[in-house]
């Protein structure tokens, strides 16, 4: 009778192991969490899709999503974190770091996975330890700052505007301020606290007379990005972008990332994690260190700016 009830026990944890182990029916549920539309961000969020077809999740059979956009207010993206958090979401897709750093925020409590992308710098906005990791889409500042010289030879200023709040647009500034006089410019940045302050502030930059300015991956900039170009074409005063749809937009020229590209690779990191063949802290965060430059050929034209032979023979024209 032992020996038949220690067998009967033994059959029971067995059965709960393998239950516990087993891979449920129901499709994992995503959250997706962008701070606010537009193309770069838009394109990560495809790159992010197709990341996870890539590496064979289905959506509807695999996966459902849950897709919520913070229209560039904090509050919202912080509200955001919080619904995911009560879904118990089984992963979310934080793109952008003021979405990030609330859906980790919304998230630890759970030890929900949060995997971010358009980062510029996961270790400022302190998203570089935990169950969280992702992908930065880092700025080549260098490359843009040779790209400016080669087009604008005689240039001397370079105004930027900035959010103060954003840890990425923050550590773009002191690098451009480190690397520039290597180029010899000097740097006229402006910071903003919200989206309404961003033209005002190109009006104080096209005061100044600087030669040029040069875009950062600052959310608040590129949300007006057309009202911007709107001055500086008025004014005479070429805008380089930071990736290739701020080119499309009327920027003169950029040397930057491909954010379908860098959403490709988080959809891929965050489908490991999905499947349990790794966790977010034995996944270090991934920067894509393959730039392109864009020119906009049209935009250039308009400015009287002359591509030279070696830029002509490796850009991608964006004019239509």
């Amino acid at each position: 009778m032992k020996k038949l009830l220690c067998i009967v026990l033994t059959l029971t944890l067995v059965l709960a192991f393998a239950a516990c182990g087993a891979k449920s029916d129901e499709p994992y549920l995503i959250g997706i969490s962008q701070y606010g539309e537009h193309p770069s961000l838009d394109n990560c969020r495809e790159g992010f899709l197709q990341g996870l077809a890539e590496a064979g999740l289905v959506e509807g059979k695999d996966f459902t999503l849950d897709y919520q956009n913070a229209g560039f207010d904090d509050n919202i993206a912080i509200q955001i974190g919080q619904s995911f958090s009560a879904e118990n979401v089984d992963l979310m897709c934080a793109i952008a770091t003021p979405s990030a750093t609330a859906c980790y925020a919304a998230a630890e409590d759970k030890d929900i996975p949060v995997i971010f992308t358009a980062i510029t710098d996961p270790v400022a906005a302190h998203l570089d330890s935990g169950n969280v990791t992702g992908t930065s889409d880092k700025l080549p500042v260098e490359a843009q700052l040779d790209l400016i010289r080669k087009l604008q030879p005689e240039a001397k200023t370079i105004g930027i505007v900035y959010t103060t709040s954003e840890p990425n647009s923050v550590s773009a500034i002191a690098e451009y301020e480190e690397k520039a006089g290597d180029y010899g410019f000097e740097i006229d940045a402006i910071g903003v606290t919200a989206q309404s302050e961003v033209t005002q502030a190109v009006d104080t930059l096209i005061s100044h007379k600087v030669d040029c300015l040069s875009n950062l991956t600052d959310n608040n900039v590129v949300g007006t990005l057309a009202a911007v170009l709107e001055k500086t074409n008025e004014a005479g005063i070429p805008v380089y972008g930071s990736e290739v749809e701020q080119v499309k937009l009327g920027c003169v020229a950029a040397a930057g990332i491909d954010y379908i590209k860098l959403g490709r690779q988080t959809g891929v990191m965050a489908a490991k994690v999905l499947k349990g063949e790794v966790s977010c802290a034995d996944l270090p965060f991934e920067t894509i260190s393959e730039y392109g430059v864009y020119v906009n050929s049209a935009a250039c034209s308009e400015l009287s700016i002359t591509l030279p032979e070696e830029i002509v023979a490796v850009a991608i024209e964006t004019a239509e």
